[in-house]
């Protein structure tokens, strides 16, 4: 898919996750996320230092963080992240319609504010989803290789199929449920293992660390 219509659906994303957070209440910014040891607050702190970074200051705060992606990400959440969830929030709000990112590789990004977003909104019980052609989109992307989480080895010599849209690679043994359920299998998301059945769940990868 061309980039104008993947950076739509960036945009489209945002928008329903920044919805989402504007209703939550301050017990709920100071939860636990899906995203290893990241509250909901630095998760979205996280996807607006990813908005606003480009490849330059990108490898420059890499190369300041010797090349460690855990201090990276920390250095850049610490920088983005307001003084209240209030000012978080708004910030987030400023890079909705952004189309700055570290790399060309512009599924990915969707696949960040898609895993993201759900990060946020499995544990705080939110209703919402990402739409299905995105999560399409991010399934295909993830399946065919490795960026930031390990997703293409975490599925090597299975089959996956979606059983709510037209997804589907490898070949091997069978794993089967919703796109979105994949996506976050694929993202190492291990508390979406029980949407998904047949006879390989099992032989999925390990949970990724933070991305």
């Amino acid at each position: 898919m061309a980039d104008p219509a993947l950076w739509a659906m960036i945009h489209t994303e945002r928008r329903a996750l920044a919805d989402d957070l504007a209703e939550l209440s301050a017990e709920q910014w100071a939860a636990p996320s899906l995203c290893s040891e990241w509250t909901v607050e630095e998760v979205v702190a996280h996807l607006t230092a990813a908005a606003d970074t480009g490849p330059v200051r990108w490898v420059r705060s890499m190369a300041g963080a010797r090349f460690d992606a855990a201090k990276h990400n920390a250095r850049r959440i610490a920088q983005y992240r307001g003084a209240d969830p209030a000012e978080t929030l708004a910030r987030f709000l400023a890079v909705v319609d952004s189309t700055t990112a570290a790399s060309g590789h512009t599924a990915a990004w969707l696949g960040e504010v898609v895993v993201h977003a759900q990060d946020i909104r499995q544990p705080l019980g939110l209703p919402a989803r990402p739409g299905l052609e995105a999560c399409t989109q991010v399934a295909r992307f993830f399946a065919s290789r490795n960026f930031a989480v390990n997703s293409k080895d975490a599925v090597a010599g299975l089959r996956l199929e979606a059983t709510d849209g037209p997804f589907a690679a490898g070949a091997g043994p069978l794993v089967t449920g919703p796109t979105l359920a994949l996506v976050m299998a694929m993202a190492g998301r291990g508390a979406y293992r029980a949407e998904l059945t047949g006879p390989a769940v099992a032989a999925l990868g390990a949970p990724s660390p933070q991305r």
